[in-house]
């Protein structure tokens, strides 16, 4: 049986050539997927127990790879035993350059914006994570990797690149309000002016969270669950208040009235027990400062004070107003200290 067999491979010419080709690839592929499901899974698992977030982002970015890195190694290794005639092999030989640095331009890019992600975290947001940043790096970097092809490949860029630059010029002139956009989109992002995260408004009168940053268009969140969209030009020009920007904690105000037969001193001390145990029990307030009470004068039917909390972020305003609000009104009542509203005195006249 075995001699049968190899008589057969022996008299078949293409058996003959190709058998040992056809078997170092298909273990070079048996290889990778071993060397994916069981090395790079063991590596993965020990990064995750790692304090350092980058070699999560390296095996992610090569993990994709791994089996056609292996896949082109064995081609190479065959192809090296096989004679190919002129100009096929020159061309798989070009078919190869192409595919290898495709895959490491792919897995250099996956890598590079993973980094940036994590270096912008630990800066504070220098580089923000949006959409328009992470496509800006993916362009450059393939780019870049196609220019390495070409030289690999032995074609002269000098044509290409004057072809870009009159061509470049046509479009940019076509395209001048989206290039507008564009730019200005970069000088949002880089002079931080606003952030993904970020609540601002507008001296338009647009409020609303930061969503993302596109090429184009600005994604803002309103509190009513509507998204708008802002072109980069007019935000770059809009006057902006951000909520989020330096500290992002502000003061609360609740203002109070009291009526006028009133224990100020007993008001005092009822309205700042109430204001400490608010401050003690929510979240949102920031803990590193403390409550304040302030009487402000004499109102119409009421002696005027005011409250002052100080929440961590903007709308964590409120859940304080809220539950503070709840507390004093109970307090008042069980304490007996009068809530005074304006009051109208009509007279009717009787004609006889």
């Amino acid at each position: 049986m075995i001699d049968t067999i190899i008589s057969t491979i022996q008299t078949n010419q293409f058996l003959t050539t190709w058998l040992v080709p056809i078997l170092i690839v298909f273990t070079a592929i048996t290889l990778g997927m071993v060397f994916k499901q069981v090395i790079h899974s063991r590596l993965k698992k020990a990064a995750a127990n790692s304090e350092w977030e980058g070699d999560d982002i390296i095996l992610d970015a090569v993990e994709s790879q791994i089996i056609l890195w292996f896949f082109w190694a064995g081609l190479s290794i065959a192809l090296r035993g096989v004679e190919i005639v002129e100009p096929i092999g020159l061309y798989i030989s070009k078919f190869l350059i192409i595919i290898l640095i495709s895959s490491i331009t792919h897995a250099a890019a996956k890598l590079i914006v993973g980094l940036l992600n994590i270096w912008s975290k630990k800066q504070g947001g220098g580089f923000p994570s949006t959409t328009m940043f992470t496509n800006f790096v993916w362009v450059t970097v393939y780019i870049v990797g196609l220019l390495i092809i070409l030289d690999a490949l032995e074609i002269s860029i000098a044509p290409m690149l004057t072809a870009l630059g009159i061509g470049g010029l046509a479009v940019s002139l076509a395209l001048k309000d989206t290039l507008t956009d564009v730019f200005a989109g970069l000088h949002i992002l880089l002079s931080k002016k606003v952030q993904p995260g970020d609540f601002v408004s507008l001296d338009s009168g647009e409020m609303g969270y930061i969503q993302n940053i596109t090429w184009r268009n600005t994604k803002m969140l309103e509190r009513t669950n509507n998204i708008i969209q802002i072109p980069n030009t007019k935000l770059s020009k809009a006057i902006i208040k951000n909520y989020d920007s330096g500290d992002p904690s502000f003061s609360v105000k609740v203002p109070i009235g009291v009526g006028y037969g009133s224990d100020l001193e007993k008001v005092e001390q009822v309205v700042m027990e109430v204001a400490k145990d608010v401050h003690a029990a929510l979240e949102q307030t920031n803990k590193n400062s403390t409550p304040a009470f302030k009487f402000r004068g004499f109102g119409d039917s009421s002696i005027d004070c005011i409250v002052y909390f100080r929440g961590k972020k903007y709308g964590d305003q409120n859940p304080i107003i809220h539950e503070f609000v709840k507390r004093l009104h109970k307090r008042f009542n069980e304490e007996g200290i009068e809530i005074p509203f304006p009051m109208r005195t009509v007279i009717q006249r009787t004609e006889s």
